[in-house]
């Protein structure tokens, strides 16, 4: 069996996962665990003068934690995990109530790179957030998480489609609309049963941001129960592995020589292009704000910056036993041998051999094993926030991530060792002894 150390973190990550089926429940159970550890949230309009400690942001779907030591002084760099929290899925449009042929549906919009294939005949929830109507004339947000098997997106049998297994794709945009009663499509009955499950009134929801989850509870695999099997592994690892970090660097009997960042973007599976993505100038103004708040000037500001270190840390592909021509002949991760290092020239990965250096010492300080990881280059290759982190920030960054399987379905695999292996790396670059 897989030693308790191992288990005991990974038994961890999977009440996170339960707990967040939306970016915005994994900003609110980052959030809590973040104040169980003393951390305090700041708002925009609040004043940040000589703030320490840990401190936090929370935007949306989107998270910036950071841990100031007593005393730093203001220009004393910064070591960051850089995460996402959205993974793809499909997502409740505006006018939701449709159906055809005596069935109710609910319509719904592709998120992100989804194999549609795998959202087929799973019974599926509903989570989110509703934006209300709020007393001061200000919308409130309520989030909502329902854990029913209220939607399915039922597959044609194969007597109605003989091709079914020779690779014909799913036509996108006319056959995703989930089934969830008999009869022809009511008005607002989406929405009330969604602001009933919140508890609110029908009538106070102004907008929402909704999406469907897999319901089947997260859980361990194989005959030695060696794997994690869960839906949202892309990229709740990491976020995970993250506040893990970053709670450890804060509470730990050395306090950090660095100050510790954790930077938990929305919306890498379209492109980070929004007002919480890595390409926003979110986690440059915060940091920035904190330097300022210390007493730092410009200089002090550039000198942070001069002596940062990013890790992104995302999800990557283990070899597949079925597919293995489809990796590179010389790098091939497997599950439970430790994060991968991602390496692509054409700085789809921002990694360089700095970063290799920095990332590879923390790992043998951990104690942690790690792998090398190229994609094939006759195929396309994914990318990450790293580039966007370091072309922003102008900050060296290695990209990394726990090896899996069916990465982008609507359930995921990785090894049940990785995921602590990647959080003592991470706490060992934040602390920085």
């Amino acid at each position: 069996m897989t030693p308790a150390p191992h288990r005991s973190h990974t038994d961890d990550l999977l009440s996170f996962i339960a707990a967040s089926p939306s970016p915005y429940h994994v900003v609110a159970s980052a959030a809590q665990r973040l104040e169980k550890a003393g951390f305090r949230e700041l708002r925009g309009t609040d004043d940040w003068t000589g703030a320490t400690g840990g401190l936090f942001v929370s935007r949306a779907g989107a998270l910036i934690a950071w841990y100031v030591p007593e005393d730093a002084p203001a220009h004393t760099p910064f070591r960051i995990v850089g995460t996402h929290t959205d993974s793809p899925n499909l997502r409740i449009k505006p006018a939701p109530d449709t159906g055809t042929s005596g069935w109710r549906q609910i319509g719904v919009e592709i998120y992100g790179g989804v194999p549609l294939n795998t959202w087929l005949d799973r019974d599926l929830g509903i989570s989110g957030r509703l934006a209300l109507r709020g007393p001061d004339g200000m919308p409130r947000n309520r989030l909502v998480q329902i854990d029913e098997p209220l939607l399915r997106v039922p597959q044609l049998a194969i007597h109605l489609d003989r091709s079914v297994n020779e690779g014909v794709a799913l036509d996108r945009q006319r056959h995703i609309a989930p089934i969830w009663a008999l009869g022809d499509p009511r008005e607002g009955e989406l929405l009330r049963r969604v602001a009933a499950a919140a508890g609110e009134d029908p009538a106070d929801v102004l907008g929402w941001d909704l999406m469907l989850h897999d319901i089947q509870p997260p859980g361990y695999l194989g005959v030695d129960r060696e794997f994690v099997v869960a839906s949202r592994l892309d990229n709740q690892v990491s976020v995970h592995a993250g506040v893990t970090a970053l709670v450890d660097a804060a509470t730990g009997a050395t306090q950090p020589g660095f100050i510790p960042v954790l930077a938990a973007f929305d919306h890498e599976e379209v492109g980070s292009g929004s007002e919480t993505g890595a390409q926003s100038p979110l986690l440059e103004r915060i940091l920035s704000r904190s330097v300022s708040a210390r007493g730092g000037s410009d200089e002090d500001w550039s000198r942070a910056l001069a002596g940062a270190f990013c890790v992104s840390a995302d999800m990557a592909h283990a070899v597949h036993p079925n597919y293995s021509e489809r990796h590179d002949p010389d790098h091939r991760p497997l599950p439970n041998g430790g994060p991968t290092i991602k390496v692509n020239v054409n700085q789809r990965y921002a990694t360089d051999s700095t970063g290799i250096a920095m990332f590879t010492a923390a790992a043998e300080r951990a104690g942690a094993p790690w792998q090398p990881f190229v994609s094939n280059n006759a195929m396309p290759c994914g990318t990450s926030i790293g580039p966007l982190t370091a072309a922003r920030l102008g900050v060296t960054t290695v990209d990394v991530g726990v090896p899996g399987l069916s990465m982008h379905s609507a359930r995921e695999l990785c090894g049940v060792r990785d995921p602590g292996h990647l959080a003592a790396i991470l706490t060992t670059i934040m602390v920085g002894d």
